[in-house]
């Protein structure tokens, strides 16, 4: 059985490949070399500082039309009361201290050919390196019936903030006895095992204030990462409140009706009292401009450098590129910004990068004081991160010591990855 995790091993998620950010000495002799990067999350912004930090002639600008940043992780809490929105929130004004312009605009347009990134406000930016960090967006097609407008009823609060805030409202008006039904989607998508953690997380909160109520899973997964630890816990802590239709039993949302609050899939119709729908994913929006995306809305990308295979002299990062084993999370995304970081840097000094091996870190809180957690070290293999030896994952059958060690763990490991990414 594999070792528990440590605050130690989390600060590994944060920290890979940043020995390869040491740049040659022949570098510093260059004239400054212009790196645009997109997207200001745990990807954008810890690439943008690791380029900054390895070079201080390089020109790195930031774009991003948020002034601040709400983070995901962690956001479950705040759907049930547990945590400030506040506590979410970071600004880019350390990173602007860093000498790295922050330019509060969306990017609209890029030209691939002149190397070049037109904002929504139509400034233009040159650029030799361009790293696309977009996140996610929703693939709505794939879910007839929603949209933005059907977000306003079944909030999928898959991307934090003003979503979360909502979720949590509906939660809070619904009469005990009521049901809180969560349509995951298949995978790929953003942090596979955040909708479990969020279902555990209502489950406590309707067993603390609405006892009578339960938690319905419609899936379009048959398994889940970390599915026995998760339950084990529900049945721990929960008893019977969390029900859950897997994809084989005919869970998979095929399509909503956002009048009545119904969610259809192959078997049956389900009408809960809050409907929390996750639609299906793919990459956010400016990597389809670029031309980064193939025929599955997601980008593929040397895993060495990660440039894409699409598009020259535009690297992709984050939830948006296809990272093969390596799940969609901060961890992974700050990780790859580091690593894309190194590659950059040795590129502009015509040197061949080296192949990295990352770490991602994953941790799960179902309760407060209880929680678990999953690492897993990557490597290129092929086109693609493999996963490789050396990760480890909580035990099962933990003491209940342990899961509450492993949730003040948690906590560390966010101020940690927060800091090191916005400062």
């Amino acid at each position: 059985m594999n070792a528990p995790v440590t605050r130690r091993n989390a600060v590994l998620g944060i920290t890979a490949a940043a020995t390869l950010l040491a740049a040659p000495s022949i570098l510093r002799a260059q004239s400054a070399s212009r790196v645009v990067v997109v997207g200001g999350g745990f990807g954008g912004a810890t690439c943008a500082r690791a380029l900054k930090r390895a070079d201080a002639k390089l020109q790195v600008t930031l774009i991003e039309p948020n002034k601040t940043f709400i983070t995901c992780p962690f956001s479950n809490e705040v759907i049930v009361g547990l945590r400030a929105m506040e506590a979410q929130q970071f600004s880019y004004d350390k990173i602007a201290a860093e000498g790295i312009s922050i330019v509060t605009q969306a990017a609209a347009s890029i030209d691939t050919q002149k190397r070049s990134v037109t904002t929504t406000e139509g400034a233009t930016f040159d650029y030799d390196r361009l790293v696309l960090s977009p996140g996610i967006d929703f693939h709505f097609e794939a879910l007839p019936g929603y949209d933005d407008a059907a977000s306003e009823k079944m909030p999928h609060a898959w991307k934090a903030g003003a979503q979360t805030l909502l979720l949590r409202r509906q939660l809070e008006a619904m009469a005990d006895g009521g049901t809180v039904a969560i349509a995951i989607p298949a995978n790929p998508s953003r942090c596979p095992p955040a909708p479990y953690e969020r279902a555990s997380l209502i489950a406590h909160y309707l067993k603390t204030n609405k006892p009578r109520s339960k938690v319905l899973l419609l899936d379009a997964k048959d398994t889940y990462s970390q599915q026995r630890l998760f339950e084990k816990a529900w049945k721990e802590l929960y008893g019977e409140m969390i029900e859950r239709v897997a994809l084989s039993q005919g869970g998979r949302a095929t399509s909503v009706d956002p009048a009545t609050k119904t969610i259809i899939t192959e078997f049956g119709n389900y009408t809960p009292d809050v409907a929390n729908v996750i639609p299906p994913q793919r990459a956010g929006r400016i990597a389809d401009v670029a031309g980064a995306t193939d025929a599955t809305g997601w980008c593929p990308i040397d895993p060495i450098t990660f440039e894409s295979k699409l598009v020259k002299n535009v690297h992709v990062i984050g939830d948006a590129c296809l990272g093969g084993g390596m799940p969609k999370s901060a961890s992974a995304a700050s990780a790859q910004g580091k690593a894309c970081a190194a590659a950059i840097v040795a590129l502009l000094a015509r040197h061949t990068p080296q192949a990295p091996r990352l770490t991602g870190v994953c941790y799960n809180v179902v309760a407060p004081g209880y929680g678990f957690s999953l690492v897993g070290n990557y490597q290129p293999k092929g086109d693609i991160f493999a996963e490789v030896e050396g990760g480890a994952t909580s035990p099962v059958d933990a003491s209940r010591e342990l899961r509450t060690r492993e949730a003040a763990e948690a906590e560390q490991w966010f101020e940690t990855i927060a800091a090191d990414t916005f400062g």
